[in-house]
């Protein structure tokens, strides 16, 4: 199983700390202008948010490059 499988199956698995961290230190206003800055569709940070669509590598990728966090640091957000 690759870790970001594992982290997803996780009970403790959490997608919501992940957007909010990027979401404040990009200071954007909401979601919507979160998927603009991650070049996505609305509903794919509401399936997120909302547990039915993981935190794929794709979009895993594009949080890093737009925040400047690490991978690390992406994955012990939505682990811990």
């Amino acid at each position: 199983m690759s870790a970001l499988k594992e982290i997803t199956a996780s009970p403790n698995y959490n997608p919501n700390r992940v957007l909010d961290a990027i979401i404040e230190k990009l200071q954007l206003k909401n979601d919507a202008a979160l998927s603009r800055a991650l070049e996505v569709a609305p509903p794919v940070i509401s399936k997120i948010r909302h547990n039915t669509l993981p935190i794929g590598a794709t979009i895993l990728i594009r949080m890093h490059e737009i925040s400047d966090f690490s991978i690390r640091e992406l994955r012990e957000m939505m682990a811990s």
